[in-house]
């Protein structure tokens, strides 16, 4: 059982996604068509593993980034909603081959599609849907639209491989592990919402705000999804509490208890990260010692400084009801820690 977390002095009015739903609501129906019709396939078990994960209540933050983005500067045609297709199925066919290497059972509170139908199906639906993305990706006619999606696919992949590298490595450092999260979640957060301002002819300028934006927000996502898995429930991470621990995923809180902790504390991480002695009641000491550091509250303060730089990179724009929607979008991705 986790331990909710709690900072009542700093707590923030319960900020929520309303703003963005509501700008995208009309391009997200058009995206959810689109989504059903690339996934559909001839080979039977292509479409039932695909809708599996995209039919489990993910939040579509990504490609919504993509189509508020795109209307921030006055994007008119329809190649936004083809981005955030490729954009949604970059990040399901990522789940998938996650879920494989992590030898993950759960994803959004349902088994894990590879604990359905395997891992060899798994990571091929998961190349099926990259597959697609690159098609639609290519029917827009965006030569740096692309460019920025095959490269957020290539940091994304070599992210994978350098977590792979550093798993279950007590001795990874907090920049080590950084440079981990920064390919693997917030390179995507950061091209989906620089493709926006590129199809719509916006300056350069306009176009590293938003990729600043996004690669910021992206790792105060991430830092506070580390957070949740040994703080928060099972309904806010969509997956179980402690599902980091008992994986002996090296994230942010434990780097940093392990670091601060007694030769003893250090033992103890050792034996249950790199042996894999991470039952329940490894579990409950694990918690307390991030407790006994403030290792899951300076993860969040870490997440906070992400969020405020993605603030900044918004600050020059004009202000409007787009820019005040992905101001949101930052506040409420700090806000599930509370």
């Amino acid at each position: 059982m986790g331990i909710v977390l709690s900072f009542d002095d700093k707590k923030p009015a319960e900020p929520d996604l309303s703003a963005l739903l509501a700008l995208t609501s009309d391009d997200m129906g058009r995206v959810n068509e689109l989504i059903l019709s690339k996934a559909a396939s001839h080979v039977e078990m292509i479409p039932e593993i695909a809708n599996h994960l995209i039919a489990s209540g993910g939040k579509r933050l990504r490609p919504m980034l993509t189509l508020a983005s795109a209307q921030m500067f006055g994007y008119e045609g329809g190649g936004h909603v083809k981005l955030a297709t490729s954009v949604e199925f970059m990040h399901t066919a990522t789940l998938l081959h996650d879920d494989v290497v992590d030898e993950s059972d759960m994803r959004r509170g349902k088994k894990a599609a590879r604990m359905l139908w395997g891992n060899q199906a798994s990571v091929l639906v998961g190349d099926f849907l990259l597959g697609q993305a690159f098609r639609m990706m290519v029917d827009v006619g965006s030569l740096e639209a692309l460019r920025i999606l095959s490269d957020a696919a290539s940091i994304i992949a070599e992210g994978e491989v350098l977590q792979l590298s550093a798993a279950k490595n007590m001795e990874t450092t907090e920049d080590e592990y950084l440079a981990v999260i920064k390919a693997k979640t917030a390179a995507l957060f950061s091209a989906a919402a620089e493709v926006g301002p590129v199809i719509s002819g916006a300056d350069r300028a306009d176009q590293a705000a938003l990729r600043s934006y996004g690669i910021n927000l992206g790792l105060a996502f991430q830092l506070i999804d580390d957070a949740l898995d040994y703080g928060g429930s099972a309904s806010a991470l969509g997956k179980n509490v402690g599902d980091d621990f008992r994986e002996g995923k090296i994230t942010l809180p434990v780097v940093l208890s392990y670091r601060r902790g007694t030769a003893e504390d250090r033992a103890f991480w050792t034996r249950c990260m790199e042996r894999g002695e991470n039952e329940d009641a490894e579990l409950q000491e694990a918690i307390a010692l991030l407790r006994k550091h403030n290792a899951i509250e300076d993860t969040v303060e870490r997440a906070r400084h992400y969020g405020a730089v993605a603030r900044d990179a918004l600050a020059p724009l004009a202000d409007n009801e787009h820019k005040s929607a992905l101001l949101d979008v930052i506040s409420f991705c700090i806000a599930r820690a509370y």
